[in-house]
């Protein structure tokens, strides 16, 4: 479920494959999940995450501010 959401990133542009997509976006979570930005809900094998469900840490939430009030205040000329 949460792939799909996030995959709807790609919509409507230049993209890798399919299956390319998934893989990049499973990396991402796992990054995010790795610098305590982000906490993942599922079930962990010996071999793979299946991640059902997603949520930002307050850490992440601090940073995903920042992120969009400086990408915001950038001068457009």
């Amino acid at each position: 479920m949460v792939r799909e959401v996030l995959l709807g990133f790609y919509e409507n542009k230049d993209t890798p494959r399919k299956n390319l997509q998934v893989k990049i976006i499973t990396q991402s979570i796992e990054s995010l999940i790795d610098k305590e930005l982000m906490i993942g809900y599922g079930v962990r094998t010996p071999h793979r995450w299946f991640i059902k469900e997603i949520k930002l840490t307050d850490k992440g939430v601090k940073l995903t501010r920042k992120l969009f009030g400086e990408q915001l205040s950038l001068p457009i000329k």
